[in-house]
């Protein structure tokens, strides 16, 4: 019976059945850091209890460093006293830990793949709710809370129910200047916030079948922004190109042996799906948000709503974000003056999007008045940026070069937004106060978007500002 790659890992990993009627998932690999693992830590001392397989954990250290400098120790105490906690738990447990002198130091969406730690067709979970981002290697990848992150540790399970599989189909092809963040941001705009509540999305079609590793994991990242709990692609040749040589991936026979397993776990042609979307890459546009959810989107060339014209729940919700972000009803989002400039996070920190983004950058700078923040994601992806002299091109253009971590994406460091400041950001969520101030405004768009409103000083059509053509 024909399956699709969800029921195969499912079933693959199900340990029992419970009598709550959810089932006991085994999770192949744990990825922490230092926000959630120090209380499920905690939990296990409590309860007396070890690490139940420390081989399949590893750790790293993202949300809280500071990326203007990583000099130990921290100005901030508190940021201070996680790192060490990590560090001694890491050590207590024998647990892999990829430290900050380690040079493959970086946000835990970013390591796992770099390190060749996420593989398909296993489960991985992590205490953070951007997990979905391993799915691009056709993995089961959750985000979890505490609990379950102590729940893995002491048992390589958590208690889970099944979920739906919505198959979203991308076809045809992009127009210029169309990248993979401006396709998960239609995609929530159009299947709203709360689409995917108690599905896992597949995506495929032309269009993914084209897309590099690192532009599917900007699609899974943002899967849970479009309520799903998981967002996968098929492993393919582009997947086992990308794995092959790295740290944690087989090598030699086990190579050939694990390329076999991961290609047979890819869905079956003609597998059931409880549904199907179809959705034109041609009809995609350059997308930027406007409100305070990730489904607030339009194109670049559109006008922000108008309460007045909307139906049902709308006009109050239209009404509430208009408010908060200070925009008026009706008016075009370009143009809309900026203060700051974000190019980082688990969505768009990888190498791709800093080469993409220094192709045009030459020749421009940063307008007055505006802060703009280029952050790797890793130190891998820092040190190459600075063997390729892409650096060299963002410092050139006026833009603050950062180390790596997650900055301004959560701000729980000093990279912070300040009063009502409104920030182009490459990031994933644009809810109230997400970028440290409790009035802050984002506005998420691609890296390319992120580029063309730091030197225009305002929300700008990156194929006007850089002449994109192809």
């Amino acid at each position: 019976m024909a399956q699709s790659l969800f029921q195969k890992v499912w079933d693959a990993h199900s340990v029992r059945t419970l009598a709550n009627g959810q089932t006991q998932l085994l999770i192949g690999t744990h990825l922490i850091h230092e926000v959630t693992s120090p209380q499920a830590f905690g939990m296990l001392r409590d309860l007396g209890l070890p690490v139940a397989q420390p081989h399949r954990t590893f750790a790293t250290v993202d949300h809280i460093v500071p990326t203007d400098q990583q000099r130990e120790p921290f100005r901030d105490p508190l940021a201070d006293a996680m790192i060490q906690e990590l560090r001694r738990n890491c050590a207590a447990h024998g647990i892999t830990y990829f430290d900050l002198a380690s040079g493959r130091q970086g946000i835990v969406h970013m390591v796992g793949p770099e390190q060749g730690i996420t593989q398909p067709g296993t489960t991985i979970a992590c205490g953070d709710s951007h997990t979905s981002t391993h799915g691009a290697f056709g993995a089961i990848a959750l985000g979890i809370g505490t609990s379950q992150v102590r729940d893995v540790l002491a048992t390589q399970t958590i208690a889970l129910g099944r979920l739906k599989v919505r198959r979203i189909n991308v076809e045809g092809r992009l127009r210029p200047g169309v990248y993979a963040k401006d396709v998960i941001l239609h995609l929530i705009r159009r299947l709203g916030v709360n689409g995917g509540t108690g599905f896992a999305y597949e995506y495929g079609g032309a269009v993914f079948d084209r897309f590099s590793m690192e532009e599917r994991m900007t699609v899974c990242n943002m899967s849970i922004e479009g309520g799903a709990r998981v967002g996968y692609v098929n492993p393919d040749e582009t997947t086992f190109a990308y794995l092959r040589g790295r740290p944690y991936a087989p090598a030699g026979a086990a190579w050939d042996q694990a390329v076999a397993r991961w290609r047979a776990t890819a869905s079956d042609p003609g597998c059931g799906y409880d549904d199907v979307v179809t959705f034109e890459g041609e009809d995609i546009p350059p997308t930027v948000t406007w409100g305070i959810n990730p489904g607030q989107a339009l194109a670049i060339t559109e006008n922000v709503p108008d309460p007045a014209t909307a139906t049902g729940d709308e006009p109050a919700a239209i009404a509430e974000a208009l408010a908060y972000m200070k925009l008026s009803a009706g008016a075009p989002i370009k143009g809309t003056r900026i203060d700051v400039a974000f190019l980082g996070s688990c969505t768009n920190a990888r190498l791709s999007d800093f080469q993409e983004v220094a192709k045009y950058l030459p020749g421009h700078r940063v307008a007055p008045g505006v802060r703009a923040l280029a952050v790797p994601g890793s130190q891998q992806v820092r040190q190459a940026c600075a063997e390729l002299g892409i650096d060299e091109i963002f410092r050139a253009a006026g833009f603050e070069w950062r180390e790596a971590g997650c900055s301004m994406c959560l701000a729980m460091n000093p990279d912070r937004l300040q009063g009502d400041e409104l920030c182009a950001s490459s990031s994933n969520r644009n809810f109230k106060g997400r970028q440290g101030s409790p009035t802050g405004r984002t506005l998420l768009m691609s890296p390319l978007m992120v580029a063309a409103a730091a030197v225009s000083g305002a929300v700008a059509d990156a194929r006007e500002v850089f002449g994109v053509k192809s």
